[in-house]
């Protein structure tokens, strides 16, 4: 029989992940409740959890980990002539809410969206205007071809979700993303779970233990997601 999660008020904390496995309760579900405020997201990612779903909001913390090495993620040859080609204008934070509005809508390679409801929109949008939550954008022709966003901590960057309307759009995005993570000094890169999208390029697996672990020397760093590469590199 599984035990019931921990139920949240408006005190800001959360239960243990590490603790949840132990308690026999649903794999990665750490707590019920709460709200969406920029500091119970801010505590929630620093402790190695995020939200999912919505009336209520669950928080979650998976045992196996899905994660992006940042030295281990695969350019397949046909991304890489598109890269080399220039067929995307690639941004920084230029279109944040457009992104993650795209991302909430039913499309290729995006399977269940409904998480994404209009509550989270506006949290993570707060987020972004906090500084913490950010987007990489693929542009053709003037229009928003596919992109990425998540949230950056410390040395730690957390991929919500992605997108595209144009074929490889949403991948040299997230190429983008990989590079300009790897050029700031950032050393954990989560995705949550591995997708049809993602295995390809890379993701792999880890123990919540590792992930936990590393994520506690990650956010440490001071890493600068948003303003100018550190001198002497692109």
């Amino acid at each position: 029989m599984k035990a019931t999660p921990t139920i949240l008020g408006n005190r800001l904390w959360f239960p243990d992940p590490k603790q949840t496995a132990a308690s026999g309760r649903i794999n990665g579900l750490v707590a019920v409740g709460g709200d969406l405020s920029v500091s119970r997201l801010l505590l929630a990612y620093r402790s190695g959890i995020f939200p999912w779903g919505d009336e209520p909001i669950t928080w979650w913390s998976p045992d196996p980990r899905a994660i992006f090495e940042l030295d281990g993620f695969h350019v397949p040859r046909s991304l890489k002539r598109v890269l080399r080609q220039g067929v995307f204008e690639i941004t920084i934070d230029r279109a944040f809410r457009a992104v993650i509005e795209s991302c909430a809508v039913a499309g290729p390679g995006r399977g269940d969206t409904s998480w994404i409801t209009p509550r989270f929109v506006e949290a993570y949008t707060r987020l972004h205007e906090a500084g913490h939550a950010h987007s990489v954008e693929c542009w053709q022709h003037g229009k928003l071809a596919g992109g990425v966003y998540g949230v950056a901590l410390g040395g730690l960057f957390a991929g919500e979700s992605m997108f595209h309307r144009v074929s490889n759009a949403s991948k040299a995005a997230l190429a983008a993303l990989v590079a300009r993570l790897q050029q700031r000094g950032f050393t954990l890169f989560d995705i949550q779970m591995i997708t049809p999208a993602t295995a390809p390029l890379g993701a792999e697996l880890i123990s919540r233990d590792d992930y936990l672990a590393r994520l506690v020397a990650a956010i440490r760093l001071d890493c600068d997601f948003a303003g100018p590469a550190p001198r002497g590199m692109g």
